[in-house]
């Protein structure tokens, strides 16, 4: 979730923000919606130990204390309702999003969220992290496979949450420190949590761009579907969160409160939905 600008990341979300302008007629709200992504929007470990838990999900969850964009959707009509889908997976990065998006174009949802990116990076080595052209090819095959398979869909895509921002917040943790190793946490970024050598400062940072990079690919493969995609303009990048946002389970996932983070900070920069009241 989520950090403090850089001039790099201004002059990003200037480019997100030219493929996130909204639509001069509102669309209706969906009747179905379905959400796809990683664990994050699988709402791992959000209500108990190391389970999916898919009614706190800040896109299609049904627990009223996270006001998902499903239950958003739902107060402005009642037509969606049941009719929440989520095929996030927890461990999911970008080659799986094609699998997910087949599965989605058979419920023929008139809204998608997508958030993916974060397994990207967090891997074992910087080496393993997937390259910036791979991850956009992959994102342009599934949307396009998507808006193909399901014409008219309304598609909504997140920011990956800043990776080194739960380093901040956690590395002076002691608790945090030991799930985050014995668990083998997205080592790319936390290992080593409390070196300030030049080596593991640098790694950091380059694991930090590589997100970063994945979010302007992510919102420019948006931005080329045209005004029925929309992306946060790197909100939940920016997003400073504190460690009572994140899971006491892992110490990396949102718990509850971070979902509901999610929930506000993604829906209110998506689609202005025609309320039908």
């Amino acid at each position: 979730m989520i950090g403090r600008l850089s001039p790099l990341l201004g002059a990003v979300v200037v480019v997100l923000g030219s493929g996130a302008a909204q639509a001069t007629s509102a669309p209706p709200v969906p009747a179905t919606m379905v959400a796809l992504g990683d664990s994050i929007s699988s709402g791992f470990n959000a209500c108990g130990w190391y389970v999916s838990c898919t009614s706190r999900s800040w896109s299609a969850g049904d627990n009223l204390e996270v006001s998902s964009h499903y239950l958003r959707l739902l107060r402005m009509d009642r037509d969606i309702k049941g009719h929440n889908s989520n095929l996030a997976a927890p461990g999911a990065t970008s080659a799986d999003l094609m699998g997910q998006v087949r599965r989605a174009i058979d419920l023929k949802p008139g809204y998608v969220t997508v958030l993916i990116g974060a397994q990207d990076a967090c891997v074992r080595t910087e080496r393993e992290m997937t390259p910036v052209a791979v991850y956009r090819q992959r994102l342009d095959q599934a949307l396009t496979a998507l808006h193909e398979g399901v014409p008219g869909v309304r598609v909504f895509v997140s920011s990956v949450p800043d990776l080194r921002r739960l380093w901040q917040v956690g590395k002076d943790n002691a608790i945090a420190r030991t799930f985050w190793a014995l668990g083998r946490i997205c080592p790319a970024m936390l290992a080593e949590p409390t070196s300030v050598k030049r080596a593991d400062v640098e790694r950091r940072a380059r694991v930090r761009a590589r997100v970063m990079a994945y979010n302007r690919e992510a919102a420019e493969a948006c931005a080329s579907l045209g005004e029925s995609c929309r992306t946060d303009g790197g909100a939940v990048f920016s997003y400073r969160y504190t460690l009572d946002q994140i899971s006491r389970w892992d110490y990396f996932h949102p718990n509850a409160a971070g979902q509901r983070v999610l929930a506000e900070q993604t829906f209110k920069r998506g689609f202005d939905w025609l309320d039908p009241r």
